[in-house]
């Protein structure tokens, strides 16, 4: 009998039809979804001489749980079959649902379908253009109902104001704070691109880390954090500042060598270098530093991870600063530290080509790459001996 269709079946089967946003989908298009009919699994006619009361229990069940017991649900579809020592007999093949109303009352969601057409009409009252949207994503309605005339007073904003070239915290809109746009940033880009014109949205821009850029709103600028190692070249007397990047790009310094590490203690415990400055690198981050001409007039060392990860990082500052040298980025110093040397995450791990190190560089990368010395070899930055560090840095 585990087979065969049960009332909980034909119940799951409507509820698939709401989850689906089918259901409402249909009712948004006054499409004729009803009658709706499902064939049902029922006895073979083996089965009906062999478990004869099971069968009629089925039956049984299936009929209690019928329109005609309940006044709504599901009417039965019968079919007659002749057996041989039972003679002939009428059994439940098919379920027939006749109307919305019936499969709504079956799953309880006619309060919800109510609160749906509201929703809707509100939407596409306002934006006609969301109907696409709506059809195919009915159940975003009701999930955000609790919020819904507020998502909509945001695209009222912005479709009033496109572009508006202001930070997410100055943005005036009725019943709706900065925090509300933030948790549903995924949403309304959806909405946003259904509602605003194709010349106000940066395509480019994907993913709500990019809500801002793509419409057209301030984010918060990149910074760079750096220390000035000579106390003839402190600003204002301060040594250790964080800056935005269009501000460290327009710095007038007059430090002549530039040291970019990427372990925060490192830079913190740089030593003392005449007419020096110390920039912590960032990873790939390291890209902003392009926006900076003056540095093309510095000199300028790289010190990374002695890893494949670390050397991409470096080919990759010389992608816009070309004159980079690295530091602390070579044999000798991997091997005095053979003691402390680890393994380099395999998600990491750069397993190109580098077409801008040295030879000794590229040489010491193919042979981390290759697994030379020995299996995802590394040697971190901040596990290299001071004292050896900070000579090699007097010595540069």
């Amino acid at each position: 009998m585990a087979q065969w269709s049960t009332p909980a079946d034909i119940v799951a089967t409507v509820r698939k039809l709401w989850d689906s946003g089918a259901l409402l989908a249909a009712r948004l298009d006054r499409a004729e979804l009803f009658p709706y009919a499902q064939r049902l699994r029922q006895p073979g006619a083996a089965e009906m001489g062999e478990q004869f009361e099971a069968v009629r229990t089925w039956i049984a069940a299936l009929v209690g749980e019928s329109r005609e017991r309940k006044g709504y649900g599901y009417d039965l579809v019968w079919r007659e079959i002749n057996h041989r020592q039972l003679g002939r007999n009428s059994i439940p093949a098919a379920v027939s649902i006749p109307s919305e109303a019936d499969a709504l009352r079956m799953i309880g969601r006619g309060a919800e379908a109510r609160r749906f057409d509201t929703l809707a009409g509100a939407t596409l009252a306002a934006f006609p253009s969301l109907s696409p949207w709506v059809r195919a994503h009915p159940l975003a309605l009701l999930e955000h109902g609790d919020g819904w005339a507020q998502v909509l007073a945001v695209l009222d904003w912005f479709v009033r104001h496109p572009r508006p070239g202001l930070y997410l915290r100055q943005l005036d809109i009725a019943g709706v704070d900065s925090k509300f746009i933030e948790a549903r940033m995924g949403l309304l880009a959806e909405l946003l691109d259904q509602v605003l014109p194709a010349e106000a949205v940066v395509a480019a821009a994907l993913g709500s880390k990019q809500f801002e850029a793509r419409f057209g709103l301030l984010s918060k600028p990149p910074m760079i954090r750096f220390r000035l190692l000579d106390p003839e070249h402190f600003i204002g007397g301060l040594s250790d500042l964080t800056v935005p990047v269009a501000q460290f790009a327009s710095l007038q310094s007059r430090v002549e060598r530039v040291f970019v590490t990427e372990n925060e203690v490192n830079a913190l415990a740089f030593p003392p270098v005449r007419s020096g400055m110390v920039v912590f690198g960032g990873g790939y981050g390291i890209d902003r530093l392009a926006q900076a001409e003056w540095l093309r007039n510095r000199e300028l060392f790289y010190w990374g991870d002695i890893d494949t990860h670390g050397f991409a990082i470096l080919d990759r500052l010389r992608m816009n600063l070309p004159h980079a040298r690295s530091i602390l980025m070579d044999e000798a110093t991997l091997h005095a530290h053979r003691h402390l040397w680890g393994k380099e995450d395999p998600d990491k791990r750069f397993p190109a080509e580098l077409t801008r190190l040295t030879l000794a560089e590229k040489t010491l990368f193919l042979a981390l790459r290759d697994d030379c010395h020995v299996e995802r070899l590394r040697l971190e930055q901040e596990r290299i001996g001071y004292t050896w560090a900070a000579d090699a840095i007097r010595a540069a």
